[in-house]
Protein backbone atom coordinates (compact mmCIF):
# COMPACT_ATOMS: atom_id res chain seq x y z
CA UNK A 1 0.00 0.00 0.00
CA UNK A 2 1.04 3.60 -0.61
CA UNK A 3 1.63 5.85 2.38
CA UNK A 4 -1.44 7.46 3.90
CA UNK A 5 -2.11 10.60 1.82
CA UNK A 6 -4.06 12.34 4.59
CA UNK A 7 -2.41 14.57 7.18
CA UNK A 8 -2.33 13.03 10.66
CA UNK A 9 -5.02 13.98 13.16
CA UNK A 10 -2.36 15.57 15.35
CA UNK A 11 -1.74 18.35 12.79
CA UNK A 12 -5.12 19.91 13.51
CA UNK A 13 -8.84 19.34 13.08
CA UNK A 14 -10.73 18.22 10.04
CA UNK A 15 -12.85 21.22 9.06
CA UNK A 16 -16.08 21.13 7.07
CA UNK A 17 -17.67 24.26 5.62
CA UNK A 18 -21.30 24.71 4.63
CA UNK A 19 -24.95 24.59 5.51
CA UNK A 20 -26.31 23.82 8.97
CA UNK A 21 -30.02 22.98 9.02
CA UNK A 22 -32.77 21.37 11.00
CA UNK A 23 -34.76 18.60 9.38
CA UNK A 24 -38.47 17.99 9.91
CA UNK A 25 -39.63 14.57 8.72
CA UNK A 26 -43.12 13.41 7.72
CA UNK A 27 -43.91 10.16 9.50
CA UNK A 28 -46.22 8.77 6.82
CA UNK A 29 -45.39 7.73 3.26
CA UNK A 30 -46.80 9.82 0.44
CA UNK A 31 -46.23 12.66 -1.98
CA UNK A 32 -45.48 16.21 -0.95
CA UNK A 33 -46.85 18.51 1.73
CA UNK A 34 -50.19 19.67 0.31
CA UNK A 35 -52.18 18.17 3.18
CA UNK A 36 -51.83 18.39 6.94
CA UNK A 37 -49.82 15.42 8.20
CA UNK A 38 -47.85 14.20 11.22
CA UNK A 39 -44.26 15.47 11.40
CA UNK A 40 -41.34 14.69 13.68
CA UNK A 41 -38.28 16.78 14.46
CA UNK A 42 -36.38 19.05 14.58
CA UNK A 43 -33.29 16.97 13.86
CA UNK A 44 -29.84 18.57 13.44
CA UNK A 45 -28.89 18.30 9.78
CA UNK A 46 -27.10 19.68 6.73
CA UNK A 47 -24.68 17.42 4.84
CA UNK A 48 -21.51 19.17 6.10
CA UNK A 49 -22.80 19.10 9.69
CA UNK A 50 -23.67 15.40 9.46
CA UNK A 51 -20.20 14.64 8.08
CA UNK A 52 -18.36 16.53 10.79
CA UNK A 53 -20.56 15.18 13.58
CA UNK A 54 -19.69 11.61 12.62
CA UNK A 55 -16.03 12.59 12.30
CA UNK A 56 -16.03 13.90 15.85
CA UNK A 57 -18.15 11.11 17.23
CA UNK A 58 -15.80 8.39 16.00
CA UNK A 59 -12.87 10.12 17.70
CA UNK A 60 -11.43 12.44 15.06
CA UNK A 61 -10.33 16.02 15.70
CA UNK A 62 -13.23 17.94 14.08
CA UNK A 63 -14.50 21.51 13.56
CA UNK A 64 -17.34 23.19 11.66
CA UNK A 65 -17.67 26.51 9.78
CA UNK A 66 -21.20 27.75 9.12
CA UNK A 67 -24.03 29.78 10.61
CA UNK A 68 -27.25 29.29 12.53
CA UNK A 69 -30.00 31.63 13.66
CA UNK A 70 -30.42 32.89 17.18
CA UNK A 71 -33.21 30.40 17.78
CA UNK A 72 -33.94 26.95 19.15
CA UNK A 73 -33.23 25.31 15.79
CA UNK A 74 -29.74 26.80 15.87
CA UNK A 75 -29.21 25.67 19.44
CA UNK A 76 -30.31 22.12 18.54
CA UNK A 77 -27.46 21.98 16.02
CA UNK A 78 -24.72 23.64 18.06
CA UNK A 79 -25.56 21.58 21.14
CA UNK A 80 -25.39 18.34 19.16
CA UNK A 81 -22.06 19.16 17.56
CA UNK A 82 -20.60 20.19 20.90
CA UNK A 83 -21.85 17.01 22.54
CA UNK A 84 -20.17 14.92 19.87
CA UNK A 85 -16.78 16.60 20.21
CA UNK A 86 -16.90 19.13 17.35
CA UNK A 87 -15.21 22.54 17.69
CA UNK A 88 -17.99 25.10 17.07
CA UNK A 89 -15.88 28.24 17.56
CA UNK A 90 -16.28 29.22 13.89
CA UNK A 91 -20.08 28.77 13.76
CA UNK A 92 -21.62 32.23 13.72
CA UNK A 93 -25.04 33.10 15.14
CA UNK A 94 -27.10 35.38 12.90
CA UNK A 95 -29.39 37.71 14.90
CA UNK A 96 -31.71 38.45 11.95
CA UNK A 97 -32.19 35.29 9.88
CA UNK A 98 -33.55 31.93 11.12
CA UNK A 99 -31.67 28.66 11.09
CA UNK A 100 -32.01 26.86 7.76
CA UNK A 101 -34.57 24.08 7.46
CA UNK A 102 -35.53 21.09 5.35
CA UNK A 103 -38.92 19.36 5.41
CA UNK A 104 -38.72 15.80 4.07
CA UNK A 105 -41.35 13.26 3.05
CA UNK A 106 -40.64 9.81 1.69
CA UNK A 107 -42.56 8.39 -1.25
CA UNK A 108 -43.53 4.72 -1.62
CA UNK A 109 -40.66 4.12 -4.07
CA UNK A 110 -38.07 5.48 -1.62
CA UNK A 111 -37.63 8.85 -3.34
CA UNK A 112 -38.09 12.02 -1.34
CA UNK A 113 -39.89 15.36 -1.54
CA UNK A 114 -38.12 18.33 0.08
CA UNK A 115 -39.07 21.86 1.06
CA UNK A 116 -35.86 23.77 1.83
CA UNK A 117 -35.13 27.15 3.34
CA UNK A 118 -31.42 27.74 2.86
CA UNK A 119 -31.01 30.82 0.67
CA UNK A 120 -33.20 32.97 2.95
CA UNK A 121 -31.77 31.62 6.18
CA UNK A 122 -28.71 31.97 8.37
CA UNK A 123 -27.26 28.86 6.69
CA UNK A 124 -26.24 30.97 3.67
CA UNK A 125 -24.90 33.90 5.69
CA UNK A 126 -21.38 33.43 6.97
CA UNK A 127 -17.95 34.49 5.80
CA UNK A 128 -14.25 34.81 6.55
CA UNK A 129 -14.22 36.12 10.11
CA UNK A 130 -11.44 36.29 12.69
CA UNK A 131 -12.83 33.12 14.27
CA UNK A 132 -12.79 31.31 10.91
CA UNK A 133 -9.23 32.46 10.18
CA UNK A 134 -8.06 31.31 13.60
CA UNK A 135 -9.58 27.88 13.04
CA UNK A 136 -8.27 27.41 9.49
CA UNK A 137 -4.74 28.45 10.49
CA UNK A 138 -4.56 25.54 12.93
CA UNK A 139 -6.42 22.97 10.81
CA UNK A 140 -4.95 19.80 9.38
CA UNK A 141 -7.58 18.77 6.87
CA UNK A 142 -10.37 20.41 4.87
CA UNK A 143 -13.42 18.47 3.66
CA UNK A 144 -15.40 20.04 0.79
CA UNK A 145 -18.85 19.07 -0.45
CA UNK A 146 -19.85 19.94 -3.99
CA UNK A 147 -23.24 21.17 -2.81
CA UNK A 148 -21.49 23.98 -0.89
CA UNK A 149 -20.25 25.45 -4.18
CA UNK A 150 -23.76 26.82 -4.80
CA UNK A 151 -23.45 29.04 -1.70
CA UNK A 152 -21.47 32.25 -2.22
CA UNK A 153 -20.64 32.45 1.48
CA UNK A 154 -19.19 28.93 1.53
CA UNK A 155 -17.24 29.51 -1.69
CA UNK A 156 -15.52 32.57 -0.19
CA UNK A 157 -14.33 30.59 2.81
CA UNK A 158 -13.38 27.46 0.83
CA UNK A 159 -11.30 29.44 -1.68
CA UNK A 160 -9.21 30.96 1.11
CA UNK A 161 -9.11 27.88 3.32
CA UNK A 162 -7.71 25.48 0.71
CA UNK A 163 -4.53 27.49 0.26
CA UNK A 164 -4.01 28.02 4.00
CA UNK A 165 -4.51 24.35 4.89
CA UNK A 166 -2.30 23.10 2.07
CA UNK A 167 0.45 25.60 2.90
CA UNK A 168 0.80 24.21 6.42
CA UNK A 169 1.04 20.62 5.21
CA UNK A 170 -2.65 19.82 5.55
CA UNK A 171 -4.78 17.82 3.14
CA UNK A 172 -8.11 18.07 1.32
CA UNK A 173 -10.95 15.67 0.64
CA UNK A 174 -13.87 16.24 -1.74
CA UNK A 175 -17.33 14.67 -1.81
CA UNK A 176 -18.65 15.71 -5.24
CA UNK A 177 -22.31 15.57 -4.15
CA UNK A 178 -23.20 16.60 -7.71
CA UNK A 179 -25.41 14.47 -9.95
CA UNK A 180 -24.13 13.42 -13.37
CA UNK A 181 -26.90 15.37 -15.13
CA UNK A 182 -26.35 18.59 -13.22
CA UNK A 183 -24.77 21.36 -15.28
CA UNK A 184 -22.83 23.92 -13.27
CA UNK A 185 -22.19 27.47 -14.43
CA UNK A 186 -18.78 28.03 -15.97
CA UNK A 187 -17.19 29.61 -12.89
CA UNK A 188 -18.42 26.87 -10.57
CA UNK A 189 -17.30 24.19 -13.00
CA UNK A 190 -13.79 25.67 -13.05
CA UNK A 191 -13.73 25.86 -9.26
CA UNK A 192 -14.91 22.25 -8.97
CA UNK A 193 -12.20 21.08 -11.39
CA UNK A 194 -9.55 23.03 -9.45
CA UNK A 195 -10.66 21.51 -6.15
CA UNK A 196 -10.46 18.02 -7.66
CA UNK A 197 -6.84 18.68 -8.65
CA UNK A 198 -6.13 19.66 -5.02
CA UNK A 199 -7.91 16.64 -3.53
CA UNK A 200 -5.89 14.08 -1.63
CA UNK A 201 -9.06 11.99 -1.22
CA UNK A 202 -12.21 11.81 -3.35
CA UNK A 203 -15.42 10.32 -1.91
CA UNK A 204 -17.98 10.01 -4.73
CA UNK A 205 -21.24 8.06 -4.73
CA UNK A 206 -22.21 6.01 -7.79
CA UNK A 207 -22.36 8.11 -10.94
CA UNK A 208 -20.61 11.05 -9.23
CA UNK A 209 -17.33 9.27 -10.02
CA UNK A 210 -17.84 9.69 -13.76
CA UNK A 211 -19.28 13.18 -13.29
CA UNK A 212 -16.15 14.25 -11.43
CA UNK A 213 -13.78 12.72 -13.99
CA UNK A 214 -15.73 13.87 -17.03
CA UNK A 215 -15.38 10.46 -18.71
CA UNK A 216 -17.52 7.35 -19.01
CA UNK A 217 -16.86 4.00 -17.27
CA UNK A 218 -15.54 3.38 -13.79
CA UNK A 219 -12.03 2.30 -14.84
CA UNK A 220 -11.54 5.28 -17.14
CA UNK A 221 -12.85 7.69 -14.51
CA UNK A 222 -10.48 6.36 -11.84
CA UNK A 223 -7.50 6.56 -14.20
CA UNK A 224 -8.39 10.11 -15.18
CA UNK A 225 -8.79 11.27 -11.56
CA UNK A 226 -5.39 9.89 -10.61
CA UNK A 227 -3.93 11.70 -13.63
CA UNK A 228 -5.23 15.08 -12.46
CA UNK A 229 -3.78 14.64 -8.97
CA UNK A 230 -6.25 12.77 -6.74
CA UNK A 231 -4.28 10.44 -4.45
CA UNK A 232 -6.99 8.16 -3.06
CA UNK A 233 -10.55 7.34 -4.16
CA UNK A 234 -13.31 5.71 -2.14
CA UNK A 235 -16.47 4.93 -4.07
CA UNK A 236 -19.68 4.64 -2.06
CA UNK A 237 -21.95 2.01 -3.62
CA UNK A 238 -24.88 2.04 -1.19
CA UNK A 239 -26.41 -1.42 -0.79
CA UNK A 240 -23.52 -2.81 -2.87
CA UNK A 241 -20.89 -1.74 -0.33
CA UNK A 242 -17.87 0.40 -1.12
CA UNK A 243 -14.51 0.29 -2.91
CA UNK A 244 -11.10 1.79 -2.21
CA UNK A 245 -8.75 2.65 -5.08
CA UNK A 246 -5.11 3.60 -4.64
CA UNK A 247 -2.27 4.21 -7.07
CA UNK A 248 -0.65 1.09 -8.47
CA UNK A 249 -3.96 -0.68 -9.15
CA UNK A 250 -4.61 -1.15 -5.43
CA UNK A 251 -8.24 -1.99 -4.77
CA UNK A 252 -10.28 -3.09 -1.76
CA UNK A 253 -13.97 -3.99 -1.94
CA UNK A 254 -16.21 -4.37 1.09
CA UNK A 255 -19.78 -5.66 1.23
CA UNK A 256 -22.57 -3.59 2.74
CA UNK A 257 -24.07 -4.49 6.09
CA UNK A 258 -27.50 -6.11 5.94
CA UNK A 259 -29.79 -3.70 7.77
CA UNK A 260 -33.42 -2.60 7.63
CA UNK A 261 -33.46 0.93 6.25
CA UNK A 262 -35.62 3.42 8.12
CA UNK A 263 -34.16 6.73 6.98
CA UNK A 264 -31.36 6.89 4.35
CA UNK A 265 -30.69 10.63 4.73
CA UNK A 266 -27.15 11.24 5.93
CA UNK A 267 -25.77 7.76 5.27
CA UNK A 268 -23.16 8.93 2.76
CA UNK A 269 -22.15 11.83 5.00
CA UNK A 270 -21.65 9.51 7.99
CA UNK A 271 -19.64 7.18 5.74
CA UNK A 272 -17.36 10.04 4.72
CA UNK A 273 -16.96 11.43 8.23
CA UNK A 274 -15.95 8.05 9.60
CA UNK A 275 -13.57 7.29 6.73
CA UNK A 276 -11.71 10.60 6.91
CA UNK A 277 -11.41 10.45 10.70
CA UNK A 278 -10.19 6.86 10.69
CA UNK A 279 -7.59 7.46 7.99
CA UNK A 280 -6.31 10.58 9.77
CA UNK A 281 -6.08 8.55 12.98
CA UNK A 282 -3.70 6.20 11.14
CA UNK A 283 -5.94 3.31 10.16
CA UNK A 284 -5.33 1.32 6.99
CA UNK A 285 -7.70 1.73 4.04
CA UNK A 286 -9.29 -1.63 4.90
CA UNK A 287 -9.96 -0.66 8.53
CA UNK A 288 -11.26 2.78 7.62
CA UNK A 289 -13.49 1.33 4.90
CA UNK A 290 -15.02 -1.12 7.36
CA UNK A 291 -15.78 1.61 9.89
CA UNK A 292 -17.13 3.92 7.20
CA UNK A 293 -19.44 1.26 5.78
CA UNK A 294 -20.66 0.47 9.29
CA UNK A 295 -21.25 4.16 10.04
CA UNK A 296 -23.38 4.63 6.92
CA UNK A 297 -25.35 1.44 7.56
CA UNK A 298 -25.94 2.15 11.25
CA UNK A 299 -27.22 5.62 10.46
CA UNK A 300 -30.01 4.40 8.15
CA UNK A 301 -31.51 2.28 10.93
CA UNK A 302 -32.52 5.39 12.93
CA UNK A 303 -34.89 8.20 11.98
CA UNK A 304 -33.07 11.51 11.63
CA UNK A 305 -30.06 12.39 9.44
CA UNK A 306 -27.37 12.12 12.14
CA UNK A 307 -29.18 10.26 14.90
CA UNK A 308 -27.38 7.01 14.05
CA UNK A 309 -23.85 8.46 13.96
CA UNK A 310 -21.75 6.04 15.99
CA UNK A 311 -18.83 6.20 18.39
CA UNK A 312 -15.87 3.87 17.87
CA UNK A 313 -17.28 1.50 20.50
CA UNK A 314 -20.78 1.58 18.99
CA UNK A 315 -19.40 0.86 15.53
CA UNK A 316 -17.27 -2.00 16.87
CA UNK A 317 -20.41 -3.53 18.38
CA UNK A 318 -22.36 -2.98 15.17
CA UNK A 319 -19.63 -4.62 13.07
CA UNK A 320 -19.42 -7.65 15.34
CA UNK A 321 -23.18 -8.25 15.46
CA UNK A 322 -24.40 -7.30 11.97
CA UNK A 323 -24.29 -9.59 8.95
CA UNK A 324 -22.93 -8.48 5.59
CA UNK A 325 -24.91 -8.62 2.37
CA UNK A 326 -23.87 -11.50 0.15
Amino acid sequence: MNANPLAPDSLGPTVCIGEILVEIVATDIGTGFLDAQPLIGPYPSGAPAIFIDQCGRVGGNAAMVGAVGDDDFGRVNVDRLLRDGVDVSAISVDPEFPTGSAFVRYRADGSRDFVFNIAQSAAARFGWTDAVQSLIERSGHLHIMGSALSMASAVEVIDKAVGVVKARGGTVSVDPNIRKELKLDEATERRFTHLLSMADLLLPSGEELERAAGVESEDAAIARLFEIGVKEIVLKRGADGASYFGHGNERIDVAAFDVKELDPTGAGDCFGGAYVACRRLGMSPSQALTYATAAGARNVTVRGPMEGAGTREELDSFISTTKRRS
